[in-house]
């Protein structure tokens, strides 16, 4: 049985529609050129629960705000300066003392190139020992976040929990404290092998993923990232058709009756800059297929999955059904993957008009 149908807050009785915690770090991309042989980088901000906030900030107008913590130097500040670009609120970014090296904390940073063609993207992170890994439970005031402020979806994920220990015991602080005060729970999988490489890999990251579940709502991943055995975890995502997600998704269902609803993102890269895009999720029961997007065009791939959790999110926080939620989210991520950076640059109109059918000729 599963939990039933979202009971989502009252705008009017919320300060925030959304809230996520997460790590939000500065991004250098090299634009046409390569990590190791570029001479200049164009810098964004970017992290798995931030993105989500941005996308329902920048592109849906919802309130958001954004749990994280940063190290109060030059850096720091032009994080600040990127995120308030995006519109959010920054009143729950926790600022920590700089001493002028990074030995006790610093911020995180990373490297990526977008690939194109047959040569895949690239990645090269360097967020060891940042502010946002040190913290602990205690350190954020959810009971005044949750119950005084008032927050209609809270949105975390594995990348946040996988950067320390005690970054997970945060997790699950704030979720209890937004299950107390009525808060839709939204958790995204996110699997990262760079961040669980010396942590047990993909088995370690589905043993917290288990732990956390029971306070989920919305799981944004599929079984893969919840099985402890049994299972070939050692690749993404599996293949599905609609009877075959629903197979799964009914043994996650039973093995968590607290969730509503199971999303989940199909990805067939043709070849860096060329993919096959869509989404399944499951609700009340049944099996819901978004609309397929054969051979998208892909700019920058990075981000995707975070632009179709917020679409999706805004969809449901706005009373559509799960069938054009999850069309909301399909078109969000597919735009998103058509500009530079992490971050959506679409705009609602252009997500509706995707939705419709309307043509990407010149708009005049």
């Amino acid at each position: 049985m599963a939990g039933g149908p979202l009971q989502i807050r009252p705008a009017a009785e919320c300060r925030w529609d959304q809230l996520s915690l997460g790590e939000v770090m500065l991004r250098f991309d090299p634009g046409e050129s390569r990590i190791a042989n570029t001479r200049s980088f164009q810098v964004w901000e970017g992290g798995g629960e931030y993105n989500v906030a941005r996308g329902l900030r920048r592109c849906f107008r919802l309130r958001t705000t954004v749990a994280t913590a940063l190290v109060d130097n030059p850096v720091g500040r032009l994080v600040e300066d990127l995120m308030l670009q995006g519109g959010l609120d920054t009143s729950h970014v926790l600022w920590r003392e700089y001493d002028g090296l990074g030995v006790a904390a610093r911020n995180g940073v990373y490297f990526l190139e977008r690939g194109f063609g047959v040569r895949g993207a690239l990645g090269s992170m360097d967020r060891g020992h940042t502010a946002v890994s040190q913290l602990k439970p205690g350190d954020i005031d959810w009971e005044r976040i949750f119950g005084e402020e008032g927050v209609r979806w809270f949105h975390t994920g594995g990348v946040f929990c996988a950067l320390s220990g005690t970054t997970r015991e945060v997790a699950l602080e704030a979720m209890q404290a937004a299950k107390r005060h009525g808060t839709v729970v939204s958790y995204d999988c996110n699997y990262r092998p760079s961040l669980w490489k010396a942590k047990g890999g993909r088995l370690a990251a589905a043993k917290l993923n288990h732990e956390l579940a029971p306070y989920v709502d919305v799981l944004f991943g599929h079984e893969g990232d919840l099985a402890l055995e049994l299972m070939d975890t050692s690749s993404g995502p599996p293949s599905h058709t609609p009877e075959s997600y629903a197979a799964m998704a009914e043994r996650v269902m039973q093995a968590h009756p607290n969730f509503s609803i199971i999303a989940t993102t199909t990805r067939k890269p043709r070849t860096a800059s060329r993919n096959d895009w869509g989404a399944y999720a499951y609700a009340a029961g049944g099996v819901h297929v978004g609309m397929p997007m054969l051979d998208l065009e892909i700019f920058d791939r990075v981000g995707g999955g975070d632009s179709f959790a917020s679409g999706l999110i805004y969809g449901l926080t706005n009373g559509k059904d799960v069938d054009t939620a999850l069309q909301y989210g399909i078109a969000h991520g597919a735009l998103a993957m058509t500009t530079a950076g992490d971050s959506s640059f679409a705009t609602l109109a252009e997500v509706e008009n995707l939705i419709a059918g309307v043509g990407s000729g010149v708009q005049r």
